[in-house]
């Protein structure tokens, strides 16, 4: 189902009755479509969850081709979407809430580290330092906010040959305190869109 949050950002709902943990999933660049709209389906069944999944981009309209969207990042304020983060994880009615997040989700993840909503964060595949094209005004570093935050409440999930999270950015993300499992011959995005070759 669709819902809007009190930001006015769209989002996919899921409501599972007498739930006791929200989970808020942030989607990869592509944003809200019909592989979460599955994902928050199957995993409030699965593990008896009411999840909330907020639009990334909300009130733009972008194509589904990769630059416009790498140049919408720059121009996003991280703080709208650790808001809506927030908001969804109201949205699940739940006292315990937790996070998930793909690519440029998971680095959204990470940040979120730095909330205090969060009772558990997984990063898969996060980007750890802002890659120059990402940089904007309102595009904070993940490992400050991480450093600012609770690294002991995030795990993020590596593929070992992934160029969005090179080796030393992953050392500096366990220099933090976060735990990490790695997967020696993953690439990017191994986990959660089984279109992908790297899947």
């Amino acid at each position: 189902m669709r819902t809007t949050l009190p930001s006015g950002t769209p989002a996919i709902s899921v409501t599972r009755p007498g739930a006791t943990t929200g989970l808020v999933i942030a989607t990869d660049i592509w944003g809200v479509r019909s592989l979460f709209d599955d994902m928050a389906a199957q995993l409030a069944e699965q593990w008896n969850m009411s999840v909330c999944v907020p639009e990334p981009f909300p009130g733009v309209s972008l194509p589904m081709e990769l630059e416009p969207r790498v140049a919408a990042i720059a121009r996003t304020d991280d703080r709208d979407r650790l808001r809506d983060m927030r908001e969804a994880g109201a949205v699940t009615g739940c006292e315990r809430v937790v996070a998930i997040g793909f690519c440029m989700g998971g680095m959204y993840a990470l940040k979120a580290s730095s909330l205090e909503e969060f009772d558990r964060i997984v990063a898969f595949y996060g980007i750890i330092r802002l890659p120059e094209t990402w940089r904007g005004g309102g595009q904070r570093e993940p490992l400050d906010l991480v450093a600012s935050g609770h690294p002991e409440r995030l795990m993020a999930v590596i593929g070992e040959v992934d160029p969005y999270t090179p080796p030393a950015d992953v050392a500096a993300l366990e220099a933090l305190g976060v735990s990490t499992v790695r997967f020696p011959e993953a690439a990017h995005a191994f986990v959660h869109d089984p279109s992908r070759e790297s899947h």
